[in-house]
């Protein structure tokens, strides 16, 4: 098992309406229009990732989960994962944002495929939660 952690924050106009991807950008603003993405202010981005985790992601075989936590402004701890698979063109080239697919369309910013969730499927406390601002860990993980 591979592991990359990455740290955001929630930002006012998280919406998590998107039916096919769910993202997490580097970006430190984000707009209405934006409504795949769950954070902002990513401290990391697919580019920094270790050459060991991105082998691992581009066997077709791999299991990846991407999981948010967020700690709402009640003080609970929010948290959500997303299981997809790997891919054998994943680049992990991106420079500026993670994205998950629940299809099989692969481009530098893609993390996996075959998500089994979207932005729209995320529990809505949670999106409350990031749409607060909150503090947000983003960690994938490869099997």
């Amino acid at each position: 098992m591979h592991e990359e952690v990455v740290r955001a924050r929630g930002h006012e106009n998280v919406s998590a309406e998107h039916e096919s991807t769910f993202e997490v950008t580097s970006d430190d603003w984000l707009t209405p229009a934006g409504d795949c993405i769950l954070a902002v202010e990513a401290d990391r981005t697919p580019a920094d990732f270790d050459e060991a985790f991105v082998d691992a992601c581009r066997d077709a075989d791999a299991t990846l989960t991407a999981t948010v936590e967020v700690e709402g402004p009640d003080g609970e701890t929010y948290r959500q994962t997303v299981e997809g698979r790997g891919h054998p063109d994943l680049s992990f080239e991106g420079d500026r944002s993670h994205v998950g697919r629940t299809s099989d369309y692969v481009d530098d910013r893609t993390i996996l495929v075959g998500a089994d969730a979207a932005a729209a499927d995320f529990d809505r406390d949670l999106v409350s939660a990031l749409a607060d601002g909150g503090d947000v860990t983003f960690t994938l993980r490869v099997e």
